[in-house]
Order: C-alpha cells, then sequence, then structure tokens
C-alpha cells in the first residue's frame, strides 16, 4: 500500500514558507491506518522488551496508542505545558519555526526501562530528541525512536545519532 499517497501535503502551514504533512487523511482510510500501525509494530517485531512507548503530543498519540496496546507496552503522553496534572520535568527544544516545550511526568519512567519513542513526523529532529533527552534523564533506556513519515531533507536524524531510528515513509 502507498502509504505516503495519502498523506496530504499543505502548503504554508503553519508559517509561510513550510509545506505540511497532514496525516489526518491516513488516519481517516482504515486500511491505510492499519498499514501504517502495522508497519511500525512488525519492525519492532523481534523486541519483546519494550516496557513503554512514549508518544509526543499530539499526532504521535494517535499511532503510539495503538502501537502501545499491539506490543502489550505502557503509554506515556509526552506533551506541551501545563497539560499534565502530577510533577513533571521539561526540556525546552528547537523547531523548523521556532521554539517549544515538551513534558512528562517525573513518575512516568522507572528507570532501566526500555522505551520506544513514537511521533507521525520526524522533520528537523528537534521535538524526538527532545523526548529522548526527557527519557534518559529519568533513567529510561530509548530502544528506538519511530516515525510514520520522514522529511529527509531537514535531516533531523543527525540529531537522534546514535539511536535505531525507523521511518515507514521517507520524503
Amino acid at each position: 500500500m502507498d502509504l505516503a499517497a495519502l498523506i496530504r501535503d499543505v502548503p504554508d502551514f503553519p508559517v509561510p514558507g513550510v509545506l505540511f504533512k497532514d496525516v489526518t487523511t491516513l488516519l481517516g482510510d482504515p486500511d491505510g491506518f492499519r498499514a501504517a500501525v502495522d508497519a511500525l509494530r512488525d519492525h519492532y517485531a523481534d523486541r519483546n522488551d519494550i516496557d513503554l512507548v512514549a508518544a509526543i503530543e499530539a499526532r504521535g498519540f494517535l499511532f503510539a496508542a495503538p502501537l502501545a496496546y499491539l506490543m502489550r507496552a505502557g503509554l506515556v503522553p509526552i506533551r506541551k505545558p501545563g497539560k499534565l496534572p502530577a510533577s513533571t520535568t521539561s526540556i525546552e527544544y528547537s523547531l523548523e519555526y521556532g521554539s517549544n516545550t515538551l513534558e512528562m511526568h517525573t513518575d512516568a519512567i522507572v528507570p532501566g526501562q526500555k522505551v520506544l519513542v513514537v511521533d507521525d513526523v520526524l522533520a528537523t529532529g528537534g521535538s524526538a530528541k527532545a523526548a529522548v533527552e526527557l527519557i534518559e534523564r529519568l533513567g529510561g533506556e530509548v530502544i528506538g525512536v519511530a516515525f510514520l513519515a520522514e522529511l529527509t531533507f531537514l535531516n533531523g536524524i543527525a540529531k537522534l545519532h546514535g539511536y535505531d531510528v525507523y521511518s515507514v515513509i521517507r520524503y
């Protein structure tokens, strides 16, 4: 199945000059959504040691939740500031078009747990690298960083050097 054909391009979103990869069209296609989640699961099928799947807000939640379910792993949300109710740790990072902050609960990870990080698109790598740093700060071991799609021309993978990075689709 050509999953890339199910992703819509939206020019000048969220700011002029950015070509946004809109995955909502893939999510609305039952076969495409299933194929995307299955591709992520299949890549890690030989890993029976994944304790947690960490989901980066917000579109990462859409792929991480069914993936965690299928892998019989827990799910850890990594959110924007002010969205989590208990004690958090945070990190600021750079985007293609600005900066942002991510937070996660300080008790979300027990030291030594093996964590798979999931998001929808790898662009500049800022949010993924920030998520990895939060997980490691809490003592988690990042065993992989997975994406539905990667924008290779932005070279975000360079920020994830030394980690197992997997993308279902590469542009």
